[in-house]
C-alpha cells in the first residue's frame, strides 16, 4: 500500500472509532425534550449528558423502546415519526414517517420487530428492527362500514405476538407475527366501551385493557385466548357521580407492584388497587386529583401518582405496605408523564 493511502486510511479509521464511544449502554438513558425534538443521552453515574439527538420531530407524546442490546432507541412521534437512534454514536440511523398521528409503540421479543399504534389511519404497522423496513400493515378496520378505529394500549407478549385495543371499536386484538409476513389476528370484539390504554403483566399472561366509557377493565388471559374476555372490577364507580375527565388515564406495566397492580379510577380521586392473582378489588387510596399514572418502584415498595388538571402540579408517594400516601411533591406545574 502506497504510504500516502496508508496514512489515510488509518486517519478515516481512527476518525470513526472516535465517533463511537467506547462503553457499555446499561448506565445510559435518555431524556425527552418535547418542545424542540431533541433526546438527550445522559449517563447516570456522573449524571451527565453525554450529548443531544435533534430532528426527531413532534415530541409532544413521545415514548421510546430499546433494542435488546440496550444500543438502539427507538423513539415514536406524534406525528407518526419513527426514529432509530443509535446511543453511542449519538446519531439518527433511520427515521421514517409511517402515520399521520401516532401514539406509542412496542418491540418483539426477539427483538426482530417494532410495532407502531396508530391514531389516523386508525392500525398498527410493524417494520424490521434492523432496517425499519414495513413488514406488516394491520388497519383497525371494525364495523360494517369500514370504520376505522384509533389503536390503544399496544404491548408485545410472548411469541412475538403484539396486543391491542381498538378504541371505538371496543374490541380487542392479538397480532401474531411469528411469520411477518402473514400476521394472524385474532379479534375479541364487545369487551367494553371505549378501551383507552392496556398493559401486558411482567409474565407476559394477562392484558386488562381500562374501560373509558364505563367502570371496569377488559381481562384477556393470553395463555387461555381461547376462554375470551372476562370482566373485571365492573362497576367500581357505581352509584355514584363521575367527574369530568380531563385527561385520559394511562396504563402500564409498572404498575404493578407483587402481587398487586394500582390501576388509576377513572373520572374519579382514586387508585384501585388489584390483587393479580384473581384480578379482584382489595383496597383503594384516595388521591389529590384524578390519576394518569401510577408507577411502581423497581422494588415495588412505593408506587408514584401524577394527575390531571388542576393538580397536575403533584406528585403523590404511595407507600405499598400501608396502602397510604406518605408524601406530596409540587415540582411544578404540567408534570405530563411518569
Amino acid at each position: 500500500m502506497r504510504p500516502e493511502l496508508a496514512v489515510a486510511w488509518i486517519a478515516a479509521l481512527t476518525a470513526a472509532c472516535a465517533q463511537l464511544d467506547s462503553r457499555g449502554t446499561g448506565d445510559l438513558g435518555v431524556v425527552i425534550e418535547r418542545a424542540a425534538g431533541r433526546m438527550q443521552i445522559v449517563e447516570n453515574t456522573g449524571r451527565t449528558s453525554l450529548g443531544a439527538v435533534a430532528g426527531l420531530g413532534d415530541l409532544s407524546h413521545a415514548s421510546v423502546v430499546y433494542s435488546r442490546d440496550a444500543r438502539y432507541a427507538y423513539v415514536f412521534g406524534r406525528d407518526g415519526g419513527l426514529t432509530k437512534v443509535d446511543l453511542l454514536r449519538r446519531a439518527i440511523v433511520r427515521r421514517v414517517v409511517q402515520a399521520g398521528n401516532s401514539i406509542g409503540g412496542a418491540i418483539s421479543q426477539d427483538g426482530t420487530l417494532v410495532a407502531a399504534q396508530n391514531y389516523a389511519p386508525g392500525g398498527v404497522k410493524v417494520f424490521r428492527a434492523d432496517t425499519l423496513d414495513l413488514v406488516a400493515d394491520i388497519p383497525a378496520v371494525y364495523g360494517t362500514h369500514g370504520e376505522r378505529a384509533k389503536v390503544v394500549g399496544l404491548a408485545d407478549a410472548p411469541g412475538n405476538r403484539f396486543v391491542f385495543s381498538l378504541f371505538e371499536a371496543g374490541e380487542i386484538w392479538i397480532a401474531d407475527l411469528s411469520d411477518p409476513a402473514h400476521p394472524r389476528i385474532d379479534k375479541f370484539t364487545h369487551v367494553g366501551s371505549e378501551p383507552y390504554d392496556g398493559l401486558i403483566t411482567p409474565d407476559g399472561r394477562y392484558y386488562p385493557a381500562g374501560l373509558f366509557g364505563e367502570d371496569g377493565l377488559a381481562l384477556v388471559d393470553l395463555w387461555h385466548p381461547e376462554r375470551g374476555v372476562r370482566r373485571i372490577l365492573d362497576g367500581y364507580g357505581r352509584g355514584e357521580e363521575r367527574l369530568p375527565v380531563y385527561k385520559m388515564p394511562h396504563l402500564r406495566g409498572w404498575a404493578i407492584a407483587g402481587d398487586t397492580a394500582y390501576l388509576p379510577a377513572v373520572g374519579r380521586h382514586e387508585v384501585l388497587i388489584v390483587d393479580t392473582r384473581d384480578w379482584r378489588e382489595v383496597g383503594r387510596v384516595s388521591v389529590a386529583g384524578q390519576p394518569v399514572f401510577a408507577i411502581a418502584r423497581p422494588d415495588g415498595r412505593q408506587v408514584w401518582v401524577n394527575f390531571a388538571l388542576p393538580d397536575n402540579g403533584k406528585v403523590q408517594v404511595i407507600d405499598t405496605e400501608t396502602r397510604r400516601v406518605v408524601r406530596t411533591l409540587e415540582p411544578g406545574q404540567a408534570v405530563l408523564h411518569l
